[in-house]
C-alpha cells in the first residue's frame, strides 16, 4: 500500500506516521513540501508517486483567524481539497479527507448524523464544508471523515494549553455551554488506517469522534484531575465555568457538536476504542 499523506506534521498526521503499518510505503508531506493550493504541483506530485490512497490531514485550522483570513482558509480547505480529489481521480487513487463538526450550527442539541443538513456558523466551517462538497463531486472514491475537538501529544491543542496554564495560574476560566466529544488524534489515525486497508473501500461522509460528551469546562476538569495524579501542583487548579458570551472570540462556534460515529465504527472490521486521557497526560508530563 502506498500512501501520500498531507499535513504530516500536524496532530493527526503525526499520529498516522507513528502508526502506519511497516509494510506500507509512506510519502509524507507538509505545507513546505506540498502546497495543496497549487493544482499543477499537486497533480505532478501525485502522478510521480502514484499513491494508492491520499490522506488529506492538511488544513487551515485557525478558527478565529479565519474570520479575517477568509481567502487563505478557502484556498487551503476548499481549493486545496479539490486539487487533491482531482489528482486522485486522475490516477485512480482513493482520497480520505478530514473535516469537522463545525460544518453544523449545533442549535438543536441533537446528536449529529451524516445525513443532517450542515449550516456552518463561521468562515472555518464554511471553508471545510466547501472542501467536502468539492471533493465528493470531483471524485467518487472519496471518504470524508468529520471529527471534533482533536487533541494529542503533538502540536497545539486544548490539553497542552490547559497543562501549561495550570502551572501559571490557580484559576482558569473555561466555557461551559459548548458541548462536544474530545477526540484523541491517535484514535482517529487508527480509524483512518483501518479504513484505508479495506478491500471494499468506504465512500461518502462518515463521522468519527470520542465517545464521551462534555463541555470544555468538563474537559479541563478531567485534564487537571488526571494531571494531579502525576504532579501535585495541578491539585490547586480551579476551573471557573463561564458562558460563551463571557469569552471573547472572533468566530461563533456550535453549542452542541456531538457526532454520531456508528457508521464508520460499523464499517471497520474492528471498532476503535477510546484511548484513556490518562495515557496522553502521562506522555505529556513525562
Amino acid at each position: 500500500m502506498r500512501i501520500l499523506l498531507t499535513g504530516s506534521k500536524g496532530q493527526v498526521g503525526s499520529c498516522l506516521r507513528d502508526r502506519l503499518p511497516e509494510n506500507w510505503e509512506l510519502i509524507a508531506s507538509d505545507s513546505q513540501t506540498l502546497n495543496i493550493t497549487d493544482a499543477h504541483y499537486v497533480h505532478n506530485m501525485v502522478k510521480t508517486f502514484e499513491p494508492d490512497v491520499i490522506i488529506n490531514a492538511a488544513g487551515y485550522t485557525k478558527v478565529d483567524a479565519a474570520e479575517t483570513d477568509k481567502a487563505k482558509a478557502f484556498a487551503v480547505n476548499a481549493t486545496g481539497t479539490l486539487n487533491l480529489a482531482q489528482a486522485a481521480r486522475a490516477i485512480g487513487a482513493r482520497l480520505i479527507h478530514l473535516s469537522t463538526e463545525q460544518v453544523f450550527d449545533g442549535h438543536h442539541h441533537i446528536i449529529l448524523t451524516e445525513n443532517m443538513a450542515p449550516n456552518p456558523l463561521n468562515v472555518y466551517g464554511h471553508s471545510k464544508l466547501a472542501g467536502e462538497l468539492l471533493a465528493l463531486n470531483a471524485h467518487v472514491d472519496t471518504a470524508v471523515i468529520r471529527t471534533s475537538w482533536v487533541y494529542s501529544e503533538h502540536g497545539h491543542n486544548f490539553v497542552k494549553i490547559m497543562l501549561q496554564k495550570g502551572l501559571e495560574t490557580s484559576t482558569i476560566r473555561v466555557v461551559d455551554d459548548q458541548i462536544g466529544c474530545p477526540t484523541y488524534a491517535g484514535d482517529l489515525a487508527e480509524a483512518i488506517i483501518r479504513l484505508a486497508a479495506l478491500t471494499n473501500p468506504a465512500r461518502g461522509i462518515m463521522h468519527f469522534a470520542g465517545s464521551q460528551q462534555m463541555s470544555w469546562a468538563d474537559f479541563a476538569q478531567r485534564i487537571f484531575a488526571e494531571a494531579a495524579e502525576i504532579d501535585e501542583r495541578y491539585k490547586q487548579v480551579k476551573v471557573e465555568r463561564i458562558a460563551t458570551a463571557d469569552y471573547q472570540s472572533a468566530a461563533t462556534r456550535p453549542e452542541f457538536g456531538i457526532l454520531d460515529s456508528r457508521t464508520i465504527q460499523n464499517i471497520l472490521p474492528e471498532p476503535v476504542a477510546d484511548t484513556p486521557l490518562a495515557h496522553i497526560i502521562a506522555k505529556l508530563l513525562a
